[in-house]
C-alpha cells in the first residue's frame, strides 16, 4: 500500500482550506490523520494474511463534534449514499479505492452494517471520494460517481472492492470492465461523465472536506461526529452506531 506520500503534493495541499469549524474540534479531527495512517501503513508483519485489522489499526477516538456530525448531506437523491435521508445515524465515510483496508472495510464490515442497521432504517452511509494515491485514484473516483449517475455506485464499490480487484489497476479498459460488471446501462455515457467536469467538481468536493478535517489516509469515517480511523472491527462500529441511535433517541 502506498504510503500518504503519495498524496497531492504539500504545494497543492497547503492551498486547501480547513473547514470553518472550531479550534478544539479541528483539533480533535486532525487525530484522523495520524491514526488513519497507522491503519493504513503496510504490515510489518508476515504477509500470510494471519494478522488481524484490529493489530494494525487505531484507537478511534471517543469524542462526538456538533461541528462535525452537521458534515452528513442528508441528500435523499444523492446516488452515493444508502438509507434513508432522516435515518438517526450517519456514517460518511471517506474512502479510495486503492486503500487496501477500504478493501477489507468494504468487504467484511460495510455489508453487515448495511443489513442491520442501514435495511432496519437506523443508519445511513454517505460516502465521500478521497482519492489519495494518484491518479488511478481520481479515475477510479470519477468512475464511481459516473456509475452512480445511473444508480449504480454500490454496485460498482463492491466490484472495485472484490477481491484482487485492486491488483488489476484501474485503467480506462479496466473501468469500463468494472461498470460493465456493476451493471451499468450505457456504457458511452458512463465514459463521458467519468471525463465530465461534473465529475472532477464532485470529487474535489470530497477531497476538499476530507483534507479540511486533516485526514491523511484512509479510510477515516464520522459516525454521528465521532471520529472513526483505519478499518476498525466490526464491534467498534456497532457499538459507536448504537449508542449514536441511542442519543438521537433521547434527543428526539
Amino acid at each position: 500500500m502506498p504510503s500518504p506520500s503519495s498524496a497531492p503534493s504539500t504545494s497543492s495541499r497547503s492551498s486547501r482550506k480547513p473547514l470553518a469549524i472550531g479550534a478544539g474540534v479541528l483539533v480533535a479531527a486532525l487525530l484522523l490523520g495520524f491514526a488513519s495512517y497507522t491503519a493504513t501503513r503496510p504490515e510489518a508483519g508476515p504477509s500470510d494474511g494471519s494478522s488481524s485489522v484490529a493489530d494494525v489499526s487505531a484507537e478511534p477516538q471517543a469524542g462526538t463534534y456538533p461541528e462535525l456530525e452537521k458534515l452528513a448531506r442528508r441528500d435523499a437523491k444523492d446516488p452515493l449514499a444508502a438509507g434513508r435521508a432522516d435515518a438517526p445515524v450517519v456514517m460518511v465515510e471517506y474512502a479510495d479505492f486503492q486503500c487496501g483496508f477500504c478493501g477489507k472495510f468494504a468487504r467484511d464490515t460495510e455489508p453487515r452494517l448495511m443489513k442491520k442497521y442501514v435495511d432496519a432504517g437506523v443508519l445511513r452511509i454517505e460516502w465521500r471520494n478521497f482519492p489519495i494515491f494518484g491518479e488511478a485514484s481520481e479515475a477510479a473516483a470519477r468512475a464511481a460517481w459516473a456509475a452512480g449517475q445511473q444508480g449504480r455506485f454500490w454496485q460498482f464499490h463492491a466490484a472495485a472492492y472484490a477481491a484482487g480487484a485492486k491488483e488489476k489497476g484501474f485503467g480506462p479498459d479496466r473501468l469500463t470492465a468494472l461498470a460493465r460488471e456493476a451493471g451499468v446501462r450505457d456504457l458511452d455515457r458512463f465514459t463521458r461523465d467519468l471525463d465530465s467536469d461534473a465529475a472532477r467538481r464532485a470529487v474535489t468536493k470530497d477531497q476538499e472536506e476530507g483534507y479540511g478535517l486533516g485526514a491523511t489516509s484512509t479510510p477515516s469515517f464520522l459516525i454521528n461526529g465521532r471520529p472513526i480511523a483505519g478499518a476498525q472491527p466490526l464491534q467498534t462500529f456497532t457499538e459507536a452506531i448504537e449508542t449514536a441511535a441511542r442519543t438521537a433517541k433521547q434527543g428526539s
